[in-house]
């Protein structure tokens, strides 16, 4: 009969963490989209009416709940006075920020790999 041989474990600690994932794009548009409503000291119900919403979808998009359409994000950014390039740029920028910012802190020892989709 074969003998069992323990290995020797190590702690959770020692072991390497997979870095925080990326943050959703639609939560990075919505922080933006806050960001330039408030900076413009607009409510909800203002802007959405101008960008022809309501004032619950706008607050969903902005929370990241919602996935909206290219056409809606569209009529949004009108309403807030900026381009849908403009927004879109901004928020690719925050990403690549994050990103950036995640694959410095993550050390790639021996035997690691990371999959993307």
């Amino acid at each position: 009969m074969a003998d069992l041989l323990s290995f020797p474990r190590s702690p959770r600690s020692d072991r390497p963490r997979p870095s925080d994932p990326e943050p959703l794009w639609r939560h990075l548009l919505g922080d933006q989209l806050r960001r330039r409503r408030h900076d413009r000291e607009e409510t909800l119900t203002e802007t959405a009416e101008k960008a022809g919403v309501s004032p619950q979808y706008l607050s969903e998009v902005e929370r990241g709940l919602k996935e909206p359409s290219s056409e809606m994000i569209a009529a949004i950014a009108g309403a807030l006075d900026t381009s849908l390039i403009e927004l879109t740029s901004a928020v690719a920028d925050e990403l690549r920020s994050v990103s950036a910012s995640a694959a410095v802190s993550m050390s790639a020892g021996p035997g690691m790999f990371a999959l993307a989709a």
